[in-house]
């Protein structure tokens, strides 16, 4: 007995074309990408190491220090949030504009305040660090010829190392604008 379910980009079962699904939701937001393996990663680590702030907390509740304990709660509490804040990041999408989250703001600009969503070549950050190395970066102008900071790079921590993923998620984007910004 076959068991439905859907994976990240498509139906278990759908062809190669990327074709919308009759029950997809154009207006919610929508990531056009998996998270990348190094985004994962040191989300995987941060709730590894909520686990051990956890099980230190346990040990100092049956020790008897219900102060300690509630300290290695709170800490474990905030080190989960911040595992699922790093989740959260990146760009997404829908029929009512694009949106930038990071890790503390997030920005939305609806498509008709959207002049281009366009790929270039510029400088960018290689995993959010200070350095810079050259890569692409999609980036969204608004009226005005006021730019937002990049949606997404090759270096960040989508798609480091894996170049055709952001060539995809970079036209999948660039044609969800196309497409709503004329509406």
């Amino acid at each position: 007995m076959p068991l439905p379910f859907l994976t990240a980009d498509r139906a278990f079962d759908a062809s190669a074309e990327d074709i919308a699904l009759p029950f997809d939701d154009h207006d919610s937001w929508r990531r056009p990408y998996r998270p990348g393996p190094w985004r994962v990663a040191a989300a995987a680590f941060l709730l590894l190491l909520a686990s051990f702030v956890l099980l230190a907390g346990m040990v100092i509740a049956f020790a008897g220090a219900l102060p300690g304990a509630a300290v290695c709660l709170v800490v474990a509490l905030a080190v989960i949030f911040c595992a699922l804040r790093l989740l959260r990041v990146g760009a997404w999408v829908s029929r009512h504009g694009v949106r930038r989250v990071g890790f503390f703001t997030t920005t939305t600009v609806p498509w008709n305040r959207v002049t281009a969503v366009r790929t270039v070549q510029q400088p960018v950050k290689w995993l959010g660090f200070p350095r810079t190395v050259q890569g692409q970066a999609l980036i969204v102008v608004r009226q005005g010829g006021e730019a937002l900071p990049p949606l997404l790079t090759d270096s960040n921590a989508d798609f480091l190392t894996r170049s055709e993923a952001f060539d995809r998620a970079a036209d999948t984007m660039e044609a969800w604008g196309d497409e709503y910004r004329r509406v």
